[in-house]
């Protein structure tokens, strides 16, 4: 039996007809898809991609999606804000009332020894400038006048409303000092170490601070008539608080380095 030799694929088509077909995928499926071509009467196969069609539900759970990201986006970055602001606050509370300007502390009852006072000429001997001790440095109340406690470390002692008016003070390290509502009339500090200290409302009129260290003191309504600062390190902080000081006038002005 003979087979004609014109054809040219095991499927003849005339000129003009569909002579060809387009391979397309269809998701995971490939679909034949017949292609007119009119030139030629070879069969020719080809393959395009094509993406695959979207309804309108898609759209919308594309919008849908979108927006829930948007929405997520949003409430992380509320929570980082407020995660900050309330960092921000916890670092700016004190943790303990002689950290902080102003800041009323809790204290013990005063101590019931009769000789309790007598230890401000032993001071602390423990902490040192730490203000660590085996027993609370309880000098409240006390009154003294024209006394020496030179080169003693009083860190950490709670001397609210005591007396210590004329004394010598100078070489002292009174760090952490809690002396609200006290006298110090001329009292000398000449080369004393006062740190984190609280002189709230106490009368320092006529105190020698030469050549002190100052930093992070609080003298909130004290009175600093006629105080001396001559060659005193002060904390920039502390140079800006004692320059609004209403008592702080001439030259203790230009000693501390006030600009008016």
């Amino acid at each position: 039996m003979h087979v004609a030799s014109t054809t040219t694929s095991s499927v003849a088509l005339h000129r003009g007809v569909f002579s060809s077909s387009l391979r397309k995928r269809h998701g995971s499926r490939d679909v034949v898809v017949p292609a007119q071509n009119a030139t030629t009467s070879t069969t020719s196969m080809r393959t395009t991609r094509c993406e695959p069609e979207k309804d309108d539900d898609d759209d919308f759970e594309d919008d849908e999606g979108r927006e829930g990201l948007k929405s997520r986006t949003l409430s992380a970055k509320q929570s980082l804000v407020a995660t900050s602001l309330a960092v921000t606050v916890s670092l700016s509370t004190p943790f303990a009332a002689l950290a902080d300007r102003g800041t009323e502390m809790r204290l013990p009852p005063i101590d019931k020894d009769p000789n309790r006072c007598e230890r401000a000429f032993v001071g602390n001997t423990i902490g040192q400038a730490n203000a660590v001790s085996d027993k609370t440095l309880d000098l409240r109340e006390c009154k003294y006048d024209n006394v020496s406690v030179k080169g003693i470390t009083l860190s950490g002692a709670l001397m609210v409303d005591s007396v210590f008016d004329n004394s010598d003070f100078s070489e002292t390290v009174m760090s952490k000092v809690y002396a609200k509502t006290s006298s110090f009339k001329n009292v000398n500090f000449t080369n004393a170490v006062i740190d984190r200290a609280t002189f709230d409302g106490s009368d320092m009129t006529g105190a020698n601070f030469q050549n002190a260290v100052l930093t992070g003191v609080s003298y909130e309504g004290a009175n600093l008539t006629g105080a001396n600062f001559e060659e005193a390190l002060i904390g920039d902080q502390d140079v800006k608080l004692l320059c609004l000081n209403p008592t702080v006038v001439d030259e203790s002005r230009l000693q501390i380095g006030c600009r008016n």
